[in-house]
């Protein structure tokens, strides 16, 4: 059987299967052909002298080498292909190193990511959610601190939460919340609000009798609500009560819902944009069980509460601490503590005072990879007997 390989830098091909050949290393790659051994076995020993025959021999074995040659060619190449294409197929099943983008935002569209939210399918909180990622799916819960629980018990990825509206103010609820989970806010979403009346298809708004909805949906459209005459019913959710009134069939109910609540619920939309305010905004915020890396490429909010030592003028001093450094404050809120709601403090003049002790929660226009925020806040330890940073997240701009 004839002996087909290729030296290289004096070794062998090793996915040909042969043996080393034993020959000393001459830089040059050459051809071996059957019966060729016993000529070249000077060459084997060491020394250039025996190349001179092996060239002879070449020039007598032409034709034979050319072909063989040729096929050897063919095998080499294809080796090598086959090596290649190993290679290109292990290294991409390797995982690709982590940059700062990987590990500090989320999918775009937010496909397979599941999001909670408080309500009904159909509701504003569903639409907060599909704003931040719009392919995600929505995790309906019962109550607030549901939507807390079912990130925390990884059933859901994220969190989409109202936290204030400009018509109805903060909710208490979920800045309490905020302080009773370990969750961090990553982002923010604000939404307006834009207020439909939806009946059963066929049914005519003087047809009206009563108008379901959350109190808060039935406050801002008083207006029309008072010119119709219609009685005024409380639902938890706007979702709710347009999937109430749908599935009831009932005719002489009006609801205020979304117009996305209205196509899920097979309703007419007999009005729409019937708030007393037209520009009803309300703020969203994203949380999550792992914070994400600030940056200060791009406007960044970060949301902290802490406590502090009674004293003159205390209050004042933690806020300068960012006024020294040219930091915007965008919420200030103030809630009592539950666990230690009142604080004596010694008077001169009755010998004690109880006083409210409070939580302050502050949103501030800084990203947390800036110094001057790294700075306010370690010069606000100075006053504050309690800190905690809630969050570090993009803003959101759009409306």
């Amino acid at each position: 059987m004839a002996l087909e390989s290729v030296v290289v830098f004096g070794g062998i091909i090793p996915q040909l299967g042969l043996k080393d050949l034993g020959c000393k290393p001459s830089g040059f790659a050459l051809n071996w052909v059957n019966g060729s051994e016993k000529v070249c076995k000077r060459m084997r020993s060491g020394g250039f002298s025996g190349f001179s025959a092996c060239r002879s021999m070449r020039s007598v074995e032409d034709e034979n080498k050319s072909k063989r040659g040729t096929k050897l060619q063919r095998v080499v190449d294809q080796t090598e292909n086959n090596v290649s294409r190993r290679l290109q197929k292990d290294l991409s099943s390797l995982p690709k190193p982590l940059s700062v983008s990987d590990l500090s935002s989320t999918p775009n569209d937010g496909s397979k990511m599941q999001v909670a939210f408080k309500g009904f399918l159909g509701s504003y909180s569903e639409d907060a959610a599909l704003k931040a990622y719009p392919k995600c799916e929505p995790v309906p819960c019962n109550e607030f601190e549901d939507a807390f629980k079912a990130v925390e018990l990884w059933l859901a990825d994220k969190a989409v939460l109202p936290i204030e509206s400009s018509s109805g103010g903060s909710i208490h609820r979920n800045y309490d919340l905020l302080l009773r989970h370990r969750l961090h806010i990553v982002g923010e979403v604000q939404l307006a609000t834009t207020l439909c009346l939806l009946a059963l298809p066929g049914v005519r708004a003087e047809q009206l009798k009563r108008v379901l909805s959350h109190p808060q949906a039935l406050a801002l459209s008083d207006i029309l609500l008072s010119k119709l005459g219609v009685a005024r019913e409380n639902v938890d959710d706007t979702a709710e009560a347009a999937q109430y009134v749908a599935l009831n069939g009932l005719r002489d109910a009006g609801v205020i819902a979304s117009a996305r609540a209205a196509e899920m619920y097979g309703l007419n939309i007999l009005e729409k944009g019937i708030q007393d305010d037209f520009d009803t905004i309300t703020r969203y915020l994203v949380l999550a069980r792992d914070p994400i890396i600030p940056r200060a490429t791009k406007p960044f909010k970060t949301s902290i509460v802490f406590t502090l030592d009674e004293g003159p003028g205390v209050l004042f001093k933690a806020l300068a601490v960012f006024a020294l450094r040219d930091i915007n404050l965008t919420k200030i809120e103030s809630r009592p503590q539950r666990k230690r709601p009142l604080r004596v403090v010694d008077d001169s003049n009755t010998g004690s005072a109880k006083y409210f002790d409070y939580l302050f929660y502050i949103d501030f226009e800084a990203s947390m990879a800036e110094p001057r925020a790294q700075n306010a806040l370690e010069h606000m330890q100075e006053f504050a007997t309690f800190l905690r940073i809630l969050g570090c997240y993009p803003m959101d701009t759009t409306i």
